[in-house]
């Protein structure tokens, strides 16, 4: 699967699955250039020039987790954002985690 592959996508329910195995984590991190794995979320933190192009990034990110029913933890200050994705009805990492990562990296191509 590429990237193009989890842009395509759009995140499902996974109520009663088991979370994504380390060694499939680590192999979809690579999908998602700038990704890492940390304290149970995959997570990556995007740099800006300045406020209104971070809350430019926040607003559009918020509108695609909304969309796709997945919300990510933010850490927003001024000219930076870092955005952690984890998968609550699973208790760890999914799927719908790595298609949003690669749905918010879009953002900025």
């Amino acid at each position: 699967m590429t990237n193009d592959d989890l842009l395509a996508r759009h995140c499902q329910p996974l109520e009663g699955h088991p979370p994504m195995p380390t060694d499939e984590i680590t192999a979809r991190l690579a999908q998602v250039p700038g990704w890492r794995l940390h304290d149970g979320a995959i997570e990556k933190t995007y740099s800006f020039t300045d406020y209104h192009q971070t809350m430019g990034f926040v607003n559009a990110l918020a509108w695609i987790a909304n969309r796709e029913d997945h919300h990510p933890d933010l850490a927003v200050s001024y000219n930076r954002c870092t955005v952690r994705f984890n998968t609550h009805s699973v208790g760890g990492i999914s799927i719908n985690d790595f298609i949003c990562a690669a749905k918010a990296d879009a953002l900025l191509v």
